[in-house]
């Protein structure tokens, strides 16, 4: 198998899809490796580490697609990658096609086959490829967020841990998922006073062990509106694998809150779980609606690419080198996570997301 890693162009994006150590074990099984130059200069990954394992270093994302028929890319292509992809290739890396209508159509017409990393379930129903970049997403939700309440930037002036005599940072965090839980774990620490809300019982028994200055409710018992109100910082981390996020934090909330406020959805690349926020990118990550700081950067790990690009790599290179082989489509992990076949969306949920945009 000819396996490529492009160089990612998404705004800021300095992830890569395969470290050199994981692409030392592909070409060990006797697959041929390529990669765009300069694909990990911004992780840390120079060509000449590649180059020194035997991986074929080529010039540009062209000659890449070219000669490669299996695409490990991190984020979702961008309009001029789109152009190089056809019928020949199998494309794995986030695509998030649930919020993006316009990209599931674009997508299918090049006629590749798309499998999307935060659609593929282990024999537990778990996502482990989702996973490692929403435990990331989730604390650097809390540092941005605690970030843009500081005064310079705009904020309110709040520090989240506080002063040991003094008033608390209040944090809010909607979902108790992997990043919901790993922004509360954070935000508690820091020592914030916390509030989670999740549906799932054994969600919120996990979250409880947080610590005293955590506060774990069942929004199905507990109107959020007023812990939204009264909060520093909101943190949307609402997940459907597959489907679009439903907006649980109405607009009226948001402009309810205190000005110097601030929201951050880590949901946003599925379509947005806060009804203000629209996707941003870290070259103007902000913007201010209602007095009320909105943070919605769609590549969040992006900022810490050097960890987010090892602990993705040592995920998915299990997946790579069963999709390298001859037996994948087996009705097994990766063959449900087909988003995209045969010039057509095919993943149910996704399906069902794009029919609810029409």
């Amino acid at each position: 198998m000819h396996i490529g890693v492009p160089r990612e162009i998404k705004t800021l994006e300095g992830r890569v899809g395969l470290v050199p150590s994981a692409c030392s074990v592909l070409l060990r099984d006797g697959h041929q490796v390529f990669i765009e130059r300069d694909a990990g200069r911004k992780a840390g990954f120079p060509d000449e580490a590649y180059l020194a394992l035997g991986v074929k270093v080529v010039a540009d994302a062209a000659a890449l697609f070219d000669v490669a028929t299996l695409i490990v890319k991190v984020k979702e292509p961008q309009p001029s990658e789109l152009a190089l992809l056809g019928p020949q290739h199998t494309l794995f890396g986030y695509l998030h096609l649930a919020g993006d209508f316009e990209l599931a159509r674009r997508l299918a017409d090049t006629g590749c086959t798309a499998i999307a990393f935060e659609t593929v379930r282990d024999a537990d129903g778990r996502l482990p490829l989702l996973a490692p970049m929403s435990h990331i997403a989730g604390r650097l939700a809390v540092l941005h967020g605690g970030s843009f309440l500081l005064a310079p930037n705009g904020g309110r002036g709040v520090l989240l841990g506080g002063h040991a005599e003094g008033e608390h940072g209040r944090v809010t965090v909607i979902g108790g998922g992997v990043a919901g839980s790993s922004a509360a774990a954070t935000a508690a620490a820091l020592g914030a006073d916390v509030t989670v809300f999740d549906i799932q019982a054994e969600k919120r028994d996990a979250l409880r062990a947080l610590g005293a200055n955590v506060t774990v409710l069942d929004p199905q018992q507990v109107d959020l509106s007023g812990t939204v109100v009264d909060s520093d910082l909101v943190i949307g981390a609402v997940l459907i694998p597959g489907a679009r996020a439903p907006h649980v934090v109405a607009a009226d909330m948001v402009r309810a809150m205190r000005a110097g406020s601030v929201v951050v959805d880590v949901s946003i690349d599925q379509g947005g779980c806060i009804e203000t926020v629209r996707p941003t990118t870290y070259a103007a990550p902000t913007f201010v609606w209602e007095e009320v700081i909105h943070y919605g950067v769609t590549n969040m790990p992006g900022a810490v690419p050097h960890t987010a690009s090892l602990v993705l790599s040592d995920a998915i290179v299990p997946y790579v080198r069963h999709l390298a082989g001859d037996a994948w489509d087996d009705g097994g992990d990766l063959s449900q996570a087909v988003n995209v076949r045969d010039a057509r969306v095919v993943h149910p949920q996704v399906l069902a997301a794009i029919d609810g945009q029409r």
